[in-house]
C-alpha cells in the first residue's frame, strides 16, 4: 500500500472490471481510506470528487460491486479491481459506464 502513487489530491484512478467477463464496468477514484476499505471489505469504495466524500458504491442504488481481486499497475499509479457487479453499475441503468462508442 505504501508504494501506491496517489496524485496531488490524494487520489488514484481505479478501473473496475467484471471478474467473469473481463468487461470494463467503470472508472472511479480512491483515496487511501477508500483503497483500504476496498482491500478489507467485500464491496468497492470510492472517493467522490464531486461530493468530496467517501462513496460506498451501491448504498443508494443497491447495485453494489463485490470485490474479487485488487491489482496495481507497473507504475503503482492505477488500481484494477476485478469484481462481481450486483445489478447495473452505471447510474444510467446500463451494465457498464462504457456504452457510448465514439469510433
Amino acid at each position: 500500500m505504501k508504494d501506491i502513487k496517489f496524485d496531488e489530491k490524494g487520489l488514484v484512478p481505479a478501473v473496475i472490471q467484471d471478474a467473469d467477463t473481463g468487461e470494463v464496468l467503470m472508472v472511479g477514484y480512491m483515496n487511501e481510506e477508500a483503497l483500504n476499505l476496498t482491500l478489507e471489505d467485500e464491496d468497492v469504495w470510492f472517493y467522490s470528487r464531486s461530493r468530496q466524500e467517501m462513496w460506498h458504491k451501491g448504498t443508494t442504488s443497491g447495485n453494489y460491486i463485490k470485490v474479487k481481486e485488487v491489482w496495481k499497475d507497473c507504475d503503482n499509479d492505477t488500481i484494477l479491481v476485478k469484481a462481481k457487479p450486483v445489478g447495473p453499475v452505471c447510474h444510467t441503468g446500463n451494465k457498464t459506464c462504457f456504452f457510448q462508442q465514439i469510433r
